[in-house]
């Protein structure tokens, strides 16, 4: 099911002429007990991040993984994912911090992946994870996370109504 969503955020529905109407994020978090490595992937559409962090969906001032990168891209872009979006590990506060980020997909369809790591000794009692990204921008925003952990896979949907979710092992 990852992998369809995947493709279809990648891809993109176009209903519209105007941005991306799907008003989607993704979110992977895999925990690996034998490694004690919690990872996140986060996949957003470049255009709400453009959006959301310079009011300009189509704006090149950050020009997220290009050699123009702007030296205030990733500080700006934590910040931003700061108010919207954490995860708590054993009711702990994973500080994040960019371990590297990619962009793929073309046009309005373009996603900007971000990719997080934090060690953590097992045994893992407990995930909470808060997604609201671009929930106060776009009413209709949907975050889709998936949490594995040592081979127990949980899919969560949260939106403006619902932005927590809290999963004990």
């Amino acid at each position: 099911m990852f992998r369809i969503l995947v493709v279809v955020f990648t891809l993109g529905v176009s209903i519209t002429t105007a941005a991306h109407p799907l008003r989607l994020s993704l979110c992977e978090i895999e925990y690996n007990s034998n490694k004690q490595m919690l990872t996140v992937n986060l996949r957003l559409f470049l255009t709400d991040v453009n959006e959301a962090i310079g009011f300009d969906p189509y704006s090149n001032e950050l020009a997220f993984c290009t050699p123009n990168e702007s030296p205030k891209a990733n500080t700006l872009l934590l910040e931003y994912l700061n108010q919207f979006f954490y995860i708590k590990v054993d009711e702990e506060m994973v500080h994040l911090k960019i371990k590297h980020k990619k962009l793929s997909g073309t046009g309005d369809n373009t996603a900007l992946s971000i990719y997080f790591e934090y060690s953590h000794t097992p045994p893992l009692k407990s995930v909470e994870i808060k997604n609201a990204v671009f929930t106060d921008l776009f009413f209709d925003q949907n975050n889709i996370i998936y949490v594995h952990v040592d081979g127990i896979d949980k899919s969560l949907m949260l939106n403006k109504k619902t932005q927590i979710h809290k999963l004990i092992y």
